[in-house]
């Protein structure tokens, strides 16, 4: 489990061959140097030897704070998780809570692609997992959701933005001569689709490749969110015009 706590500080009397001391070894050093593997190598290299051999520790000791992989595993998606909170307060305004809040969380995973399409699949039961879930419901609460419909929305926001996070993050995965080609796609084989065949394709070529992923996300989040906000219940009990 990766604790919100600061890093280790320096063990007393521990030294490396070349008399540096090293940092003692902690869930939150380990679960850093895992993540700095999958940045660079990607799911193959998670192995307790490689994690070992970058903390410059045997093995064994990294089972002393976690079971097996997997334990290892939803620590590293707990951590993305609490590094998306890290100064983020909830606003007054229940939207702006979960906009901020989902923009975030996608950010972060989008700077550890390799990681999050493991970690975006996972429920970790971890602390901030719980933190991110009870910031939603209570911003549902806010929107006036009892707690049965606050689920339901839940559910539907936060798979939303899981889903598109991992779709994004497996993208960004690929070499870049396949991103290239398949981005490419809409200037060019769409482009060229013939209108007698495929009209509606030829009319909206010109604009097929203008929408940017960043810009399609924002889209898309709010497009969740006027939604759930047309259903909220607090809209429901407007105060009616007089007359």
């Amino acid at each position: 489990m990766a604790p919100t706590g600061k890093k280790a500080a320096p063990a007393k009397g521990r030294g490396s061959a070349a008399g540096r001391t090293r940092p003692s070894l902690s869930p939150r050093l380990i679960v850093e140097a895992c993540l700095e593997l999958l940045d660079a190598e990607g799911a193959d290299a998670l192995t307790f030897r490689r994690i070992g051999a970058r903390l410059g520790a045997d093995p064994t000791a990294v089972y002393r704070h976690f079971r097996n992989k997997d334990d290892l595993l939803l620590a590293v998606a707990d951590h993305l998780l609490e590094e998306s909170l890290e100064g983020f307060e909830p606003a007054a305004d229940w939207r702006e809570t979960l906009r901020t809040l989902f923009v975030r969380n996608r950010t972060v995973y989008l700077s550890h692609p390799r990681a999050a399409v493991l970690a975006t699949v996972r429920i970790t039961r971890r602390p901030a997992e719980m933190r991110v879930i009870e910031m939603v419901l209570a911003a549902l609460s806010d929107a006036g959701f009892p707690p049965e419909e606050a689920v339901r929305h839940y559910r539907a926001l936060v798979d939303f933005m899981l889903s598109w996070s991992c779709m994004e993050a497996t993208y960004l995965a690929l070499d870049p001569g396949t991103r290239h080609d398949d981005e490419s796609a809409w200037s060019g084989a769409y482009a060229a689709v013939p209108a007698g065949t495929h009209p509606h394709i030829a009319a909206a070529a010109p604009y097929l490749a203008s929408v940017e992923d960043d810009a399609n996300f924002h889209f898309a989040l709010a497009l969740m969110l006027d939604a759930i906000a047309a259903r909220a219940p607090t809209a429901a009990r407007a105060p009616e015009a007089d007359g």
